[in-house]
């Protein structure tokens, strides 16, 4: 449950990351290019053309990742924005086209049965009768192979842009607001209907900013809030860059104050400079701490601790440590617990909390990622319970990587804390 001592992330973690992303983006332009180029086109300037256009794409990501440290943030953006759309549609279109491959296989076999096997014409006798239709070990004429690729190839693209535009459109769109009561056994009655609103992931970038963010922080006003409660992953750029993006965070109007924990992308950033900034801005930072919230005379404590990365970040000082969060407390004061990931849920429940707000997952983002997120994260949206604790993740309110969600939209979440009637 306390922190724990952990060696700095080593170079041979990050080498051996980037390694795996690079083979991933291989993997998947490799396969594009053999369904959509190879397949659907004869040897010739066509196909090399096709095949340097696959290259470049393949190569957008990684310079947009590449180069975010080194271009102004109007800058990254339209490579960002291009690199990232990109990659979308591709995991997209790289799923339609394993999802046709048992058409194609059909396709094939009953062209094959279509075409009868020829056999020789003697010289100056009569044709042969035709043979019955049967599998060919003969290969099926060409172009009609082209035809059924180029057939299936469009059927992929046209899904792959119709769900990654649907994805943009609701990933940038107002998020929906989600109210979510929960009854905690120990809360007083005096606090029957407190709201926390919490949301989490902004990622406030190249590509998601301005308007929305401001948007966002309008939604989150328009709750009434007691409690605003921020769960991590905030920004992906530097104070200097993001200073008026994150602006909008003046604004948020909270009767008993606006929280904020540290989530994993805090710390791919200069995270000193943010925790100096936040506070300027009306938000109180919670590291391994914890805060009373009283109303007429009863109180529950608001706890908030580091990501569980924070020790490895290298960053002097951090490191998700619940005991500190909650030594000395009051064992009958219910408390709720601000943690970016949700599997910290099992030191949580362990220490008696009774409520963990989350974020991380984004829900998601991108289905079917949901499934992968299950082996790492013991839930990856929703109100759920471990043991005597319970779990809120929110869906998050931005996106990392592409700027689309598809099936998971963005929110806000207005927590209701219910005293227990029993």
């Amino acid at each position: 449950m306390g922190g724990e001592e952990v060696l700095p992330l080593s170079l041979i973690a990050l080498l051996g990351f980037g390694t795996v992303v690079l083979a991933a983006l291989l993997v998947l332009h490799g396969y594009l290019w053999w369904r959509l180029v190879r397949g659907t086109t004869r040897p010739g300037r066509l196909r090399r053309r096709l095949t340097w256009l696959t290259v470049l794409l393949a190569l957008l990501p990684a310079a947009a990742v590449l180069t975010r440290r080194d271009l102004s943030l109007s800058a990254q953006a339209p490579l960002a924005w291009v690199g990232f759309s990109w990659l979308g549609v591709a995991f997209y279109a790289f799923l339609a086209l394993l999802a046709l491959e048992p058409v194609r296989l059909l396709l094939r076999v009953l062209d094959r049965r279509r075409a009868p096997a020829r056999e020789p014409v003697p010289v100056g006798g009569p044709a042969p009768e035709p043979a019955p239709a049967e599998l060919s070990s003969e290969p099926a004429d060409p172009s009609r192979r082209l035809f059924i690729a180029r057939s299936l190839a469009v059927t992929a693209g046209v899904t792959a842009l119709a769900t990654a535009g649907t994805g943009a459109y609701l990933a940038n769109s107002a998020p929906v607001v989600r109210r979510v009561p929960v009854t905690l056994p120990r809360l007083d009655p005096a606090l029957d209907g407190l709201r926390i609103v919490t949301f989490s992931d902004g990622h406030l970038s190249a590509t998601y900013g301005g308007r929305r963010f401001e948007r966002l922080v309008e939604v989150v006003n328009a709750q009434r809030p007691d409690v605003v409660a921020i769960v991590g992953d905030l920004v992906d750029g530097e104070v200097d860059e993001l200073r008026g993006e994150v602006a909008p965070l003046a604004d948020l109007v909270s009767e008993q104050g606006v929280y904020f924990v540290t989530g994993n992308h805090e710390y791919f950033v200069d995270t000193r400079a943010w925790l100096r900034h936040l506070p300027t801005l009306g938000v109180e930072v919670l590291r391994n701490e914890r805060v009373p919230v009283t109303r007429d005379g009863a109180s529950f404590d608001l706890a908030g601790i580091d990501d569980r990365t924070a020790a490895r970040s290298g960053v002097p000082g951090h490191g998700a440590d619940l005991d500190a969060a909650l030594d000395g407390r009051d064992d009958a004061t219910p408390v709720v617990l601000l943690a970016h990931q949700p599997v910290q849920v099992e030191q949580a429940g362990a220490a008696g909390v009774d409520l963990q707000l989350s974020g991380h997952t984004h829900g998601g983002q991108l289905w079917p990622f949901d499934y992968a997120i299950r082996l790492d994260q013991p839930a990856v949206e929703g109100l759920s319970r471990h043991g005597d604790t319970q779990l809120y993740v929110t869906a998050g309110a931005g996106y990392w990587g592409p700027p689309m969600r598809v099936g998971a939209r963005p929110e806000v979440t207005v927590v209701e804390l219910r005293a227990s009637t029993g």
